[in-house]
This record gives C-alpha cells, sequence and structure tokens, in this order.
C-alpha cells in the first residue's frame, strides 16, 4: 500500500465507506487529507476509516461511530502504550553480567524465586527484593507501589541492577510518568547498552510524544537486540509509516504476521504489508 491512497482505494479497501463518509470525517477533524487533484490519505488517516468501516459494519450508527472516534482522536493506530498487557517489555530474570570486586559473582536468578545462588550476601539481598517485586508486579494497581518500594530497595542495595531499573520505571510509565520513566531506562541502557526491554520501552515514550525519529531509533535496537519480539517489530512499522518510510515497514509488518499470526494487529498488518 502506498504511503498516500486516493478515495478510490479507500472506497475499494471498505466498500461500507462513502464519499459523505470521508466528508463527516474530514468534517470533525478526524482525517486531514492532502490537498490535490485526488485527496490522498495517509497512515493515520486510514487506521481512522478502517476504525469507522469496522463500527458500520457492527450496525452501530453514524453519529455514535463519530462521536467515538472523536473521543479517541487519532483512532487506532495512536496507541495508548499502556492498555494492553504486552505493551510494556518487563524482566522478568536477574541475568549474569560483570561487576566490581565487592559483587563478583552474578549467576542468574529466575524472577520466580526459590534460592539465590550468590556467593555475596549482599547481591543475595538484591536478589530477594527484585523477585519479591516481580511477583507483586503482575499489573495489579493494587500491588504496584509495594512493587515499586520492593524494586527500590533491590536498588538500594544494588543501584546498578538493571532489571530492577527497568521494572521500576515500567511502574512509573503505567502512571503516565514519563520523565521519571525516561531517566530510568535510559539509565538502564548506560549499563547495559544490550537491554532490550529498555530500549523497546524507551522507543514507547518517545512514540507516546510523538518524538518519532528518537521513538524509529529505539525500536531499530530493539529489533536488533529481541528479533523475536513481535511487539517490536510492529511498533517499528507504525513509526515507519508515520514517518514516511512504508517501503522500509514492509518487512516488519510481515515479521509480525510470522511472530505473531494470532496477535492483535494482524489484519492491520495484513493490510499495509501488501
Amino acid at each position: 500500500m502506498p504511503t498516500g491512497s486516493g478515495v478510490r482505494d479507500i472506497r475499494h479497501l471498505y466498500p461500507r465507506i462513502t464519499e459523505n463518509h470521508l466528508r463527516f470525517l474530514e468534517k470533525w477533524g478526524l482525517i486531514k487529507p492532502a490537498a490535490g487533484a485526488e485527496r490522498a490519505y495517509d497512515f493515520n488517516d486510514i487506521a481512522t476509516i478502517k476504525q469507522l468501516a469496522h463500527e458500520l459494519d457492527r450496525s452501530v450508527p453514524l453519529k455514535t461511530a463519530l462521536r467515538t472516534l472523536a473521543a479517541e482522536r487519532a483512532g487506532q493506530l495512536h496507541l495508548d502504550f499502556h492498555s494492553t498487557n504486552t505493551a510494556t517489555a518487563k524482566v522478568v530474570a536477574l541475568a549474569p553480567r560483570q561487576t566490581n570486586a565487592q559483587l563478583p559473582d552474578r549467576a542468574a536468578a529466575p524472577a520466580t524465586g526459590g534460592a539465590f545462588p550468590f556467593s555475596d550476601p549482599q547481591a543475595a539481598l538484591a536478589a530477594k527484593y527484585f523477585v519479591e517485586g516481580s511477583r507483586l508486579d503482575d499489573g495489579d494497581e493494587k500491588k504496584m507501589e509495594s512493587a515499586a518500594a520492593a524494586y527500590r530497595k533491590a536498588l538500594v542495595i544494588d543501584p546498578d541492577l538493571v532489571p530492577a531499573i527497568v521494572n521500576l520505571a515500567n511502574i512509573h510509565y503505567a502512571r503516565d510518568e514519563l520523565i521519571e520513566a525516561q531517566a530510568l531506562y535510559e539509565r538502564a541502557i548506560g549499563l547495559d547498552p544490550d537491554c532490550f526491554e529498555a530500549h523497546y520501552n524507551l522507543g514507547n515514550i518517545h512514540h507516546d510524544l510523538g518524538r518519532y525519529p528518537d521513538a524509529l531509533v529505539c525500536y531499530r535496537d530493539a529489533v536488533a537486540l529481541n528479533p523475536g519480539f513481535p511487539d517490536a517489530h510492529f511498533y517499528l512499522a507504525v513509526t515507519l509509516e508515520k514517518t514516511g518510510h512504508s517501503p522500509e515497514a514492509k518487512p516488519h509488518w510481515r515479521t509480525y504476521q510470522e511472530l505473531a499470526p494470532n496477535g492483535e494487529w494482524i489484519e492491520l498488518a495484513r493490510e499495509f504489508s501488501d
């Protein structure tokens, strides 16, 4: 699909959508086609049109559908990154890493608990608090502050414990405390440039704030570090489309389909990979 699609393309993709529907969307300020011999619709416009077509297919009255779209403002692809369980990448285990002389031995410790195979008692205590935080950090808002407190305790003992930094940042992010979350993700990347979760989640923040070039850098790094994570490909494709790089987005749409054949955005990925 080209970066800009005209009225005929839209009518072919969504037969329920008429010229009047398009003009209603324009009147409500929900789409802004580029002027020219034929009005051209960009990626965000097409996503909004798709959503209207879906509502009409469900026999939702046009005015109701328009009000819903107006409330959402930017349509399907102005994604709320903490609206789904898969939006934020969480670190679930302590991985081995090089440390200083005081903490010489950091074997992997599963976040599910159990014995802590550390020779240093402080390392074991930091791991204990991390595991406690991870257990509490299950998406339940009532447990969120307790989880954050446990991560902070781990960081008091080991300020460079990247998994605790990332997961604490995720909690700030879920609370829309983006400044705090961004600072923590950037600190995690400074300590561990190979931390996929920090790159991916920092990309989400940049995307949320409309800083698409910065988001592209983060998502590209995330995909390079973990090519098997479907949402990284999806959001990289979304951001590429939004910045006018549709040809570069297509491989990532296809990869998302391969990795998540039943994913939330599979139909959209199929549509934009053609």
